[in-house]
């Protein structure tokens, strides 16, 4: 019996294929998001590692926001992975939504990455 995918598994499928396209060597930041919180990370799918992370779980990072799920925390985690990929020397990355609408808090995310100095 065949398995079925959502649209969902589908869509970031389709997504992660078209980036490994044009990745050239360079880590991808991953964004994954619940309806309570928002998680980012810099993976360097050559070596099958994770680079740097940033979520709003963190005690540190909780303690500032409101809540984890909008986009004020987005654009305060895509600051805080910024400036952990900088710490790892990344300043180039591929930006893999997934599955998700380029809108709202992942736009957030990736805009806020992009003011702390990462170039996608």
């Amino acid at each position: 019996m065949a398995k079925t995918n959502s649209s969902f598994e589908r869509r970031r499928d389709r997504v992660r294929r078209s980036i490994k396209k044009v990745m050239n060597g360079r880590p991808r930041l991953s964004v994954f998001r619940s309806s309570k919180q928002i998680y980012a990370q810099i993976i360097d799918d050559a070596k099958g590692h994770t680079l740097a992370s940033a979520s709003t779980i963190e005690k540190d990072v909780r303690e500032g926001l409101k809540t984890g799920a909008d986009s004020a925390a987005a654009a305060a985690i895509g600051k805080l992975i910024a400036e952990r990929a900088k710490a790892a020397g990344v300043t180039q990355v591929v930006f893999d939504r997934g599955g998700y609408i380029y809108h709202g808090r992942v736009k957030a995310l990736a805009d806020a990455a992009r003011e702390g100095g990462l170039e996608f």
